[in-house]
């Protein structure tokens, strides 16, 4: 095992932003969300991200007042985080995640309800950046394939966060460190 390994980073800058699915108390969020992935999701906004979203962030904080009848909460954009294994993205749950893989939001757990000393699971992105499209049995599906993979993994490049340190092996329910990787 290697003597070095990267670690979740502490002096991260988060951003502020309004928190959770629309205004309205239904949808205030409370400290039990923070630690779960996010997506952009309107205006100054983020919401908790659903199993295979593409991650935008990670909630660190959640302030008790309420502006404009929205939580107000810090985003973790950027840095390291320390997250579990959940397999692939077409089967959360089952397969491997392996060191360098790009990773989704694995199987979210509920709103309102903490990750409690857990940490948020991930799954290997289907479209790895770089990857090479499978070849279809026609023109027009090969045409298709290439633009459907071109525009997923872009998704995945812009709001890319890779494996960069394994705490066990690649199996579901290890834990690793994951870090944003500059568009």
């Amino acid at each position: 095992m290697a003597k070095f390994k990267m670690q979740p980073t502490v002096d991260t800058e988060c951003i502020t932003a309004r928190l959770g699915a629309g205004s309205g108390s239904a949808n205030y969020v409370t400290d039990l969300e923070i630690g779960k992935a996010v997506v952009f999701a309107g205006e100054s906004r983020y919401n908790l991200a659903a199993a295979t979203n593409k991650i935008e962030g990670f909630i660190r904080a959640v302030e008790s007042y309420t502006a404009d009848d929205f939580s107000i909460g810090s985003v973790q954009t950027e840095g390291r985080v320390k997250v579990t294994l959940d397999g692939l993205e077409a089967t959360p749950g089952t397969g491997v995640v392996a060191l360098g893989d790009y990773v989704v939001a694995g199987t979210a757990v509920a709103k309102g309800t903490s990750l409690a000393g857990a940490y948020p699971k991930v799954c290997s992105a289907t479209n790895q950046p770089g990857a090479t499209v499978t070849s279809a049995d026609n023109v027009v599906g090969n045409i298709n394939a290439a633009i459907a993979k071109v525009v997923d993994s872009t998704k995945v490049a812009l709001f890319g966060w890779r494996v960069v340190s394994l705490d066990g092996t690649t199996a579901v329910g290890q834990t690793a460190t994951i870090e944003r990787v500059p568009a």
